[in-house]
């Protein structure tokens, strides 16, 4: 009787019952399987293997099952014979176990996953597997590699196989970026919300790797934003994965890479395994992406229409795309601010401008008052929201405002109530230290190395010594070696914390220096 079932489903699949034989042959040999393991073996999703199960004779030992001994020959016939299709890399994983074995405790120490980010971790023997392909396909001594988020840690996988490429991560996430820095690896950590924009700092890449929110909407941003940080020769390579049983799904995002006008070198069938996921079998595929001469413009044009909701999760879920934004016009009633930023009632007649204008460059006119309206979803670019203006007073309304790091109230008095928060700013602080400290953050798009340096030579005037360009850096450069490239709105907030010691320890030196 089972045995009827099974070759109904069989022959149901047609030629794609590759995976249900697939699963079949590993059930007969004896092994005992839990239902998560054999859906990540067999890159098969999970309804699809339930479907199976139901029709078959398991044995059980917990959680674990297998078909008996007694009834495996009943199915011998219907076994995929042959292996699956062969990892490009596999061959090369046994040189590798010390490393593996360090990866593993890697991502069992990383941060949990964010369901409203859409986090899924890949395997450690994925991100291995995708920095031994990256040194197999590619050049890497000396080449720029820009992970586009990195939840799964490929970009420590990368540093330990390959030390000499050059690697950066752009992340919302600032538990990540915290973790990364942390190991001492030598990767460069930018905090970026890639619906608001991509660092200056994250720019000119050869290669870019991400595993992006898995709709239409997420994949075709994060990939938007991959060939925006490209040179003109470089490639991305994009983890993505369908359930076999929604073919239509695949389609769309595959026409979101079309609408960006990419070039298919590769694509590695079932490459990318994951803990969870299993609607699409816990599994993903690995595409190599070329950018085309008609890229930047499809580029350009797709992140004109750019929209926050690209999750399929929280309040910024493609499904909650309907819900109004639009801040309430009664937040600002005794406010009267010179300036709106974000989304606000269109009969509000001051100036306005977009959350991801606000953050990409300074605002030409002088500011006294500045309404911002800050969409559920988007709370992680508060911090930076403050640090894009030198406006006295700002005001920003939304819902769960999150605290904000102590190194803001050099800046602000700050002071929050329901779902407004109100910023006003504090006068220059006395002091070498503090003034300094207070200049770097008073210029949030300049380069803060570059800020600093120029004020630890003013401080040095007024001493009456001289310190020159190259003393200046110097004592940046020792006092925090990650500060070079980053401005005060890409920094993680991590990074912006340690910034008071560092100053501190800068204007000691130079005491001693002069």
């Amino acid at each position: 009787m089972e045995r009827d079932g099974v070759e109904r489903l069989l022959a149901e699949a047609g030629p794609d019952s590759r995976r249900l034989r697939h699963a079949l042959t590993l059930l007969c040999d004896a092994q005992w399987w839990t239902l998560a393991d054999l859906v990540r073996e067999t890159a098969t999703s999970r309804r699809t293997i339930e479907t199976l199960l139901r029709e078959l004779p398991l044995e059980r030992k917990g959680d674990a099952f297998r078909i008996p001994l007694t009834h495996s020959n009943d199915y011998q016939d219907l076994l995929a014979l042959a292996p699956p299709p062969e990892d490009p890399v596999a061959h090369l994983l046994p040189h590798y176990a010390s490393e593996l074995t360090r990866l593993k405790d890697l991502v069992a120490r990383a941060p949990r996953a964010r369901h409203v980010l859409d986090h899924v971790s890949a395997t450690p023997e994925t991100i291995l597997r995708r920095a031994l392909l990256l040194g197999a396909r590619f050049w890497l001594p000396g080449t720029r590699l820009l992970c586009v988020g990195d939840h799964d840690l490929t970009s420590l996988a990368v540093k330990l196989i390959h030390p000499e490429t050059d690697v950066t991560v752009v992340d919302i996430d600032e538990r990540i970026l915290a973790y990364i820095d942390a190991q001492r690896l030598g990767v460069r950590t930018r905090w970026a919300d890639l619906r608001l924009g991509l660092p200056a700092s994250a720019r000119d890449h050869d290669l870019a790797l991400t595993d992006p929110p898995y709709t239409p909407e997420g994949t075709g941003l994060f990939v938007a934003r991959a060939a925006e940080a490209l040179t003109d020769n470089g490639r991305i390579l994009l983890a993505y994965g369908a359930s076999e049983r929604t073919p239509m799904l695949a389609f769309k995002v595959q026409q979101a890479l079309a609408d960006l006008n990419l070039a298919y070198e590769a694509i590695y069938p079932d490459f990318n395994r994951y803990f969870g996921a299993e609607a699409i079998g816990s599994a993903a595929d690995l595409y190599i992406l070329r950018p085309t001469t008609k890229t930047r413009p499809a580029v350009t044009s797709r992140l004109s229409r750019q929209t926050t909701t690209i999750y399929t999760q929280g309040p910024q879920s493609v499904e909650s795309a309907h819900n109004a934004l639009t801040a309430p016009q009664n937040a600002i009633q005794d406010f009267d601010p010179d300036l709106l930023v974000g989304e606000w009632p269109k009969d509000l007649t001051q100036p306005r401008v977009r959350l991801s204008t606000w953050l990409s460059k300074p605002y030409a006119a002088t500011l006294n008052r500045v309404a911002v309206a800050l969409p559920p979803g988007l709370e992680a670019a508060l911090p930076r929201i403050l640090l894009a203006t030198r406006a006295s007073h700002v005001r920003v309304v939304g819902s769960d405002l999150p605290p904000l790091p102590d190194v803001l109230s050099t800046v602000y008095k700050l002071s929050a109530g329901g779902d407004v928060l109100d910023a006003v700013r504090l006068p220059q602080p006395p002091g070498d230290a503090a003034s300094v400290l207070r200049r770097i953050l008073d210029n949030g798009h300049a380069k803060l190395a570059n800020t600093w340096r120029e004020s630890l030579i003013a401080v040095a005037r007024t001493q009456g010594s001289t310190l020159t360009k190259n003393e200046a850096r110097t004592l940046i450069a020792e006092a925090a070696p990650w500060s070079e490239g980053l401005t005060p709105l890409d920094a993680p907030l991590h990074r912006l914390s340690a910034l008071p010691e560092a100053v501190t320890t800068t204007i000691s030196a130079l005491t001693t220096t002069t």
